[in-house]
């Protein structure tokens, strides 16, 4: 993987459903005050991405967030997150393949989501059994059509806020109810949504395995982190507060989308949700690629069936990749008997297992540091930043509890960690020794 090919994935990773069809919930929440979520969720993110970069540049390795829980933490932990975050890619997988008949409900809502989801499906399955240089390239294009699509709408937004004959503008931001039209309550709450918004951008640790130059290209691309949480999040959350009235946002439907038609610009809606489609399929298109490496890694360290382990001559991790398919692919039974319903429940699970791999990279760099190691990508705020992550993760289990739309995450995550800790406690006590030398 080349260097521009990763540092595109790295920064389309952060634009996908999150952004353009979950942000709608984080507005609800908090209302144009979701600014402020977004900036301390943004933060959080950037001091466990330079920990993550840390380790990936004293140990590049595609396993990324299970070797460094295994290698920092114990084999145990190594199993726990290696298999949570397979569990991720699947369920984030699920999540894109349902959004995309969300969105593509625009044009034809019509067509069953589950037929939606079933050719997208399809076309991401194609893309990963190339080679890793064809999906490194799919990916690149992917990623920069819906940067510079973001990119011009924001653009294209401010300039309509700056026209004087235009309904948008800064009023927007507080005269239907103040900044802060539920409180500090409502700023807190919100922090939940504004979590799964973020959650892609950890797969870049993936493929640190397979990328060039490792102690330069990542470094470059964690460090465009910080002007991505500024120009795509806190940039493209200002738009949508400053071109229409907050309190107006379907849960439904993007809200990017909806202000552009709300402004009058059905044009310009119509090429941004062909272009959020093809936000969507790119997510899921690296969820499928990182979900299969992480198989792969499990296998070879004999924390999951040797059959995963198997490459092709070039290099394709392929039997891992056929089954994630499958597994994903159960969404689209989902869609056809509870279409309308799948997207909210997959979304809540989801915030908990991304929890679990955040905790997993503060908790193996706390470590990793405490044993003496470092590189020359040096994390700032060290322990303060670590102890200061373990308490947002706090926080966002509690909230969870208090929100009934997050509650059966929680369970969800409860139940899933419990039988991780189970299988990995048996397997130890059986006599398996992972290797850990990956």
């Amino acid at each position: 993987m080349k260097s521009r090919q990763l540092h595109m994935i790295a920064l389309g990773s952060a634009i996908g459903t999150g952004l353009f069809l979950g942000s709608a919930e984080s507005i609800n929440y908090a209302g144009p005050a979701v600014l402020v979520t977004f900036l301390i969720v943004g933060v959080v993110v950037y001091l466990l991405m330079r920990m993550l970069g840390e380790m990936a540049v004293a140990n590049p390795v595609s396993g990324s967030f299970a070797a460094y829980a295994r290698e920092y933490i114990s084999p145990r932990a190594g199993f726990i997150v290696g298999w949570n975050w397979w569990y991720t890619t699947i369920v984030v997988g699920m999540i894109e393949l349902t959004a995309m008949g969300t969105f593509l409900d625009f044009w034809f809502p019509d067509i069953p989501h589950w037929v939606t989801a079933l050719v997208t499906l399809v076309i991401v399955l194609i893309i990963n059994a190339a080679r890793v240089s064809i999906f490194a390239e799919a990916e690149y294009w992917l990623s920069l059509i819906k940067v510079l699509a973001l990119v011009a709408m924001i653009i294209l937004g401010f300039v309509l806020v700056l026209m004087p004959s235009s309904d948008a503008g800064f009023h927007n931001l507080t005269i239907h109810g103040g900044f802060f039209p539920m409180g500090a309550t409502g700023v807190v709450f919100s922090l939940v949504a504004v979590t799964f918004t973020f959650g892609g951008i950890m797969s870049v640790g993936t493929a640190a395995g397979e990328a060039e130059n490792p102690e330069q290209t990542i470094p470059r691309a964690i460090n465009s982190i910080i002007w991505r949480i500024l120009v795509f999040y806190i940039g493209g959350m200002s738009v949508i507060l400053l071109l229409a009235p907050w309190d107006e946002q379907g849960a439904s439907e993007s809200p990017f989308v909806r202000v552009l038609t709300f402004v009058g610009i059905d044009g310009a809606a119509h090429l941004l949700n062909l272009v959020i489609m093809a936000a969507v399929a790119s997510v899921c298109n690296t969820m499928t690629y990182s979900g299969a490496r992480m198989l792969r890694d499990l296998s070879r360290n004999g924390q999951a069936p040797s059959y995963f382990a198997h490459t092709t001559q070039k290099g394709l991790p392929l039997r891992a990749l056929l089954f994630n398919g499958a597994l994903m692919g159960s969404v689209v039974l989902l869609n056809y008997f509870f279409e309308g319903k799948i997207f909210t429940i997959l979304l809540a699970v989801v915030v908990g297992s991304e929890l679990i791999t955040w905790a997993a990279v503060n908790f193996a760099h706390l470590n990793f540091r405490k044993r003496g190691y470092s590189s020359s990508f040096t994390a700032p705020l060290y322990p303060v930043a670590n102890y200061v992550c373990a308490a947002y993760f706090v926080l966002v289990i509690v909230l969870m509890a208090m929100l009934p739309d997050y509650r059966v995450g929680l369970a969800a995550m409860s139940v899933w960690a419990v039988i991780l800790f189970t299988v990995a406690s048996l397997s130890r006590s059986a006599g398996e020794t992972p290797d850990t030398t990956g």
